[in-house]
């Protein structure tokens, strides 16, 4: 085995402890020039081209000047009047190659566009035809590794300036202090708990040989110190009394022997980091390893005393637990994270609640959570039918459980269920001889099963190893994963809405506690100190846009002045409404007094329609049909019922509406049928809203319909060219793309990842959009498919404006920190290559990631910040183009402004001039007559990826589940069903 490097962690044995925990740095990729063509650059493995020899890197040791661009024309050439982008062609249709076969691999076309990078005289210009394609390839490093966009200014000036505060906390550190960095290796391999507690032992008995210090340690294989030990490696043996019962010391309790291994791996300092967060030119990397150092110095002291979940510690001390049903507690707590910023290293503070399995017995747990296990139910003595030993099995699924028939420090995964019932469980023993499992409790513990007729819970993947459910415990501080329920999540979103000030006041007492991030003294000795009062700053609060709504109306136009930015259509008509003819209604489940509301539904539904200034047809294509809620749960009858319902309206059915007694989980193979199957846009209710039918409902209702049905609801009074001159013109079309991936439950280790790809196709007014859906491998956060997505957007905008966008503007939804690089080099090729497949097409793409999952809050006075509310200093990234923005008005709880990061932008947007397309934008959303807090194209991606997903969760789908789940092979990707052509270029999915 080759040795490892200083610095690195050597490889191990399959089975030791440093093989389960192994280090999360692998060893870096080699990193290849990137090949130039079409003044992009090309991803280091590019699937859909041949790999072409890379230019050598040359061995000068003096910069060199930037390169000069020679361009050699392809067959049809583009070019460039006044830096805008135009096509020589007499019809739209040269632009389009032909349209590629699902799942066709793509390629470069015949002919391309080719640049050869040669030195150029630093007193020459560049012509100005290459003036964006240079742009475009200025965000390469020397490496070849893409470059994120940096602040193009040093903010946003538009708008008034508001105080307010942040919960971002100033911590200020010694650039040359050294932190010495340790690899723990404990044998056996502890829980994090355990591990420690061996760490706090070891300390105490061995303070001479670690230097009188209390070093810091992330419970696995990570230690530091701020002073070295006296040998680079050391071994000691540490013997612990281990836990019993759930945690309680007995007279009985055991003795382990741990054998430690330390070993010194590096010396850090934060030199780094101060360069990276004064210097503006953006050559140090950020490094990562002293933050992580930093982070693991913060969390030390809370989580001596606290409960460790990602980034967030959870204690009883901070209002105790809530019972929220169902064998839930919810539990408060706080989120901290350390973040760069512009006005240096900041640690972010927030208020968070999590959701924990209930630390009681398996057995009444399975109560709270299983409504047939009632106490008559066990009296009973009856076997679990199949379908209730399922529902027992996915309660109890990866729930971490301890028994209490022995003392033993062990604590177990449950896997699954034993297929049979206790009684009938027999196991060897190591003689060979044959045990009854309800026999071996009885000799061996003097303890008499009570509950024979239930299965056993199976701790062991692959082999026999069963525990009696009523001798088994739920272990304590174990997050809950599973799905919660609405009244639960209900519940938990109660614990989690505090208004301002009450949020506020609880972050500042984290701050100031004794349990928070600076408690204990490990700060001090790594010489950190932590501003106890919140980050002052200013915002700035744009104007809202004016709306421009129907010409029919007695409204035709309006500026939402009111506090909370909202509107209505009292006294106005849609911009574009549709035309609904042909329309149906059936009815699922209710009771006859509710059934006899329907007519009064249609005939006031109508007329709130043609107030609004659109037709829905007075008259529905068939009597209204009522249906026993059961029919949702049989797929093949209720396709053959709603098949019936088109055949009626002669197979061209636009619109079905659905009312239901109740949410039901049929609800998505209504969807999947409707849409998939037979063309049909459906639009789903309630009846406990037809039996109040008021205005506020029918207009929701109304404007929903429309826009499905593609009317287009409001329009910004002043286009986008006209507000946004200098980006935007009006014969040169944008095209505003949203993307989103959802992932399956955290339970759920089979179901595919599902992306949507949504974009715009009516400029200038660009609120009208189209989307793509795919499935792709399970828990891929990259897009696999996005080039041919793209693709078809692009030529469906083609068809509908017979030109192609000249700019891009691309938000992402979903994507971390710690992904930017990787998202933006993977799929801003793969748009690269979708305007390939176009013959000369080369437009000016943003990139922006869209974040609303994080924690940073404003505070103004005791409110929320006013809906327009921007925040571009201060807080934000030290050089790269991140602004914070809460567009809507927060009217529970606490305003979570917006995080938008430009990762590329080759528009060369300024910061006042993003900031009001967004703002904008936010102002479009078909759904509302109110800003909404996230750009409509990663809200509407965001919502075609849900129905995607509603699209694979087939109710009779227990069987399917069963086979994968005890699956041999790799897994297989479930391809979405189609979209029939009737809805597909429809907003079905809003």
């Amino acid at each position: 085995m080759e040795k490892a490097k200083k610095g690195s962690y050597k490889h191990v044995k399959k089975h030791s402890p440093l093989a389960i925990g192994a280090h999360q740095n692998g060893m870096p990729l080699m990193e290849i020039p990137p090949i130039i063509q079409n003044g992009y650059p090309y991803p280091y493995q590019y699937r859909y081209h041949q790999s072409c020899p890379a230019l050598l890197p040359l061995p000068l040791s003096l910069p060199l000047p930037p390169p000069l661009l020679v361009y050699v024309p392809p067959a049809a050439p583009l070019f460039h009047e006044n830096n805008h982008l135009k096509w020589r062609t007499n019809g739209h249709n040269c632009l389009r190659k032909q349209r590629p076969v699902q799942n066709q691999v793509l390629g470069p076309g015949p002919t391309e566009t080719r640049f050869n990078a040669i030195p150029l005289h630093q007193e020459l210009e560049l012509p100005q035809n290459q003036t964006n394609l240079q742009n475009r390839i200025s965000h390469l490093d020397l490496s070849g590794k893409v470059v994120v966009a940096t602040r193009p200014d040093s903010g946003g000036t538009e708008g008034p300036v508001i105080p307010l505060l942040a919960n971002h906390f100033l911590v200020q550190f010694d650039p040359s202090e050294k932190f010495f960095h340790y690899d723990v290796n404990i044998t056996p391999r502890p829980s994090k708990e355990t591990a420690r507690m061996i760490k706090h032992k070891l300390v105490e008995e061995n303070s001479d040989l670690l230097s009188g210090v209390m070093p810091v340690f992330d419970g696995r294989k990570n230690l530091y110190s701020p002073i070295e030990f006296q040998r680079d490696k050391l071994e000691f043996y540490i013997s612990l009394p281990i836990p019993t019962n759930g945690g309680k010391l007995t007279e009985t309790q055991k003795i382990k022997l741990f054998r430690v291994n330390i070993r010194l791996v590096s010396k850090l300092t934060g030199e780094n980091l101060n360069k990276y967060l004064k210097e503006k030119d953006g050559s140090i990397p950020l490094p990562q390893d002293y933050l992580h150092a930093l982070d693991i110095v913060l969390r030390e002291g809370p989580s001596e005393s606290c409960i460790s979940v990602g980034r967030s510690l959870y204690t009883c001390s901070m209002g105790g637990q809530r019972d929220i049903g169902g064998g839930v507690v919810g539990m408060r707590g706080f989120f901290q994270s350390l973040r760069p910023t512009q006005q240096g290293l900041s640690l972010n503070v927030d208020f968070s609640v999590a959701a924990f399995h209930e630390s009681i017995g398996i057995i009444p747990y399975l109560q709270k959570k299983c409504s047939f296990l009632t106490d008559d139910f066990l009296k009973k003595q009856r076997a679990l039918t199949e379908e209730e030993r399922k529902q027992v099995q996915s309660a109890l699924k990866n729930v971490k459980i301890f028994v209490c028939h022995r003392d033993t420090h062990q604590r177990f995964r449950v896997y699954s269920l034993t297929e049979g019932a206790t009684k009938d469980l027999k196991f060897w023993d190591r003689s060979g001889k044959e045990y009854k499992l309800v026999d071996y409790f009885r000799d061996q513990y003097n303890y008499e099963i009570e509950f024979k007729n239930l299965p056993c819970l199976q701790i062991s993947r692959s082999k026999p190893c069963y525990l009696p459910m009523e001798l088994c415990i739920i272990c304590e501080g174990q997050k809950f994963l599973g799905k919660l329920s609405d009244e639960q999540t209900a519940k938990i979103l109660k614990m989690n809405c505090q208004r301002p000030d009450e949020r506020k006041d609880i972050i500042n007492n984290v701050v100031k506690g004794a349990f928070g991030p600076a408690s204990g003294s490990y700060s001090n000795q790594f010489n950190l100190q932590i501003s106890k009062e919140m980050t002052q700053l200013v915002g700035r609060v744009l104007q809202p846009p004016k709306l421009k709504f129907g010409d029919t109306g007695h409204v035709r136009d309006m500026t939402p002045n009111r506090h909370d930015r909202q509107w209505n259509f009292l006294h106005s008509h849609v911009a574009e409404g549709s035309a609904i003819r042909r329309w149906a209604v059936i009815s699922f489940g209710g009771t006859s007094a509710q059934h006899a509301c329907i007519p009064t539904f249609i005939h006031q539904l109508s007329n709130r329609c043609e107030h609004l200034g659109f037709l829905l047809s007075k008259n529905t294509m068939v009597n209204p049909l009522f249906e026993n809620i059961q029919l949702l749960n049989n797929i093949t009858g209720l396709e053959t019922k709603l098949r019936k319902i088109n055949e009626a309206a002669n197979g061209n059915l636009q619109l079905l509406v659905c009312v239901m007694e109740r949410r039901h989980k049929g609800y998505a193979d209504l969807k999947r049928i409707a849409e998939t199957s037979i063309g049909v846009v459906t639009q789903c209710c309630l009846y406990q809203n037809l039996t109040k039918l008021t205005s506020q409902f029918l207009a929701n209702l109304a404007l929903k319909i429309n826009a499905k049905l593609g009317g287009c609801n409001m329009v910004l009074y002043n286009s986008l060219p006209h507000q946004i001159p200098r980006i935007f013109f009006d014969n040169q079309p944008a095209i505003f793309m949203g993307a989103d991936v959802t992932h399956p439950h955290p339970l759920d280790d089979v179901s595919p990842s599902i992306v949507a790809v949504v974009g715009s196709m009516n400029w200038p007014a660009s609120n009208r959009y189209i989307s793509r859906m795919r499935s792709q491998t399970h828990r891929q956060e990259i897009i696999e498919n996005l080039d041919l997505m793209v693709y078809e957007l692009l030529d469906e905008f083609l068809l509908e404006n017979k030109k192609l966008p000249s700019k891009i503007i691309f938000f992402r939804d979903g994507v971390s920190e710690t992904q930017f690089q990787k998202v933006l080099k993977e799929e801003l090729q793969a748009i690269r290559v979708a305007c390939k497949r176009f013959e000369g097409y080369q437009p000016l793409v943003t990139f922006t990631v869209v974040q609303k999952r994080h924690h940073t809050r404003l505070f103004h006075g005791d409110q929320n910040v006013p809906p327009g509310t921007v925040v571009d200093t201060v807080i934000t990234h030290p050089r790269e183009f991140d602004f914070y923005l809460c567009s809507h008005s927060g009217t529970k709880g606490t305003s979570r402004p917006t995080h938008y990061h430009v990762l590329w932008d080759e528009n060369r947007f300024r910061s006042d001039e993003i900031q009001k397309l967004v703002h904008c934008l936010c102002y479009t959303f078909v759904r509302c007559t109110k800003p909404v807090s996230l750009v409509p194209p990663a809200y509407y991606a965001h919502l075609a990826a849900y129905r995607g997903r509603l699209y694979l969760e087939r109710s009779d789908s227990g069987a399917c589940s069963k086979q994968m789940l005890y699956r041999s092979g790799p897994l297989q990707t479930a391809p979405l069903p189609q979209l029939q052509d009737t809805v597909k270029k429809l907003m079905f999915y809003c």
